[in-house]
């Protein structure tokens, strides 16, 4: 990974993707820009909430892990969209309860705990925060819903179509995103097969 200055170029993408950011402007200026190969665990569960990360290119996984091992997807951080552990992180001052990985290349910046605190003081920012934050809970609200009440068979099929016409994905990496085990993924998916 590699650390840069934020050049303008950065900085003018990072205020069209957040723009409640525009009175930080010379604040983002001084932060520096992370540039992160696919792999990279950015945070992990337990450990203190480094800032707001605002992710400028690529995309970051975050999951929870239970201790047998098995990981379930939470969601993913795009470009201009919020971490809700992260947020959840600073509004309470506590430990983070999951760990994000990136999944592809990713440039992201993190807004410092206290810079953060302080945006919230401005009404703009604290509404566009408080907006992501709904939609972030819409989220995992929905896939609460779907873990408890839909079939495992009904959430892989719904994850595959969600890939597009061919799909790339080893057995383990469904399993994770549908907090299963590898073992299940590869019964339904014979079982798919054998039922055309």
């Amino acid at each position: 990974s590699t650390i840069a200055a934020m050049d303008a170029p950065s900085v003018q993408r990072l205020l069209a993707l957040y723009p409640a950011l525009t009175g930080l402007a010379t604040t983002l200026q001084a932060l520096p820009l992370l540039q992160v190969p696919p792999g990279t665990v950015l945070f992990r569960e337990n450990d203190p909430c480094q800032g707001f990360p605002m992710v400028v290119d690529g995309e970051v996984r975050v999951s929870r892990s239970s201790p047998s091992g098995r990981e379930l997807e939470l969601y993913r951080v795009l470009p201009g969209e919020m971490c809700l552990v992260s947020s959840a992180g600073l509004f309470a001052d506590q430990a983070l309860s999951a760990r994000g990985v990136a999944v592809v290349p990713t440039s992201l910046s993190l807004l410092p705990p206290a810079v953060f605190q302080d945006a919230l003081g401005a009404a703009d920012f604290r509404r566009f925060v408080l907006g992501l934050f709904a939609a972030r809970m819409a989220d995992l609200t929905a896939l609460i819903e779907a873990v408890a009440f839909q079939r495992l068979d009904s959430r892989l099929a719904a994850a595959l179509l969600g890939h597009g016409t061919t799909v790339r994905a080893t057995h383990q990496a469904l399993a994770d995103e549908l907090g299963t085990v590898r073992e299940m993924v590869t019964r339904l998916l014979h079982r798919f097969e054998r039922d055309g």
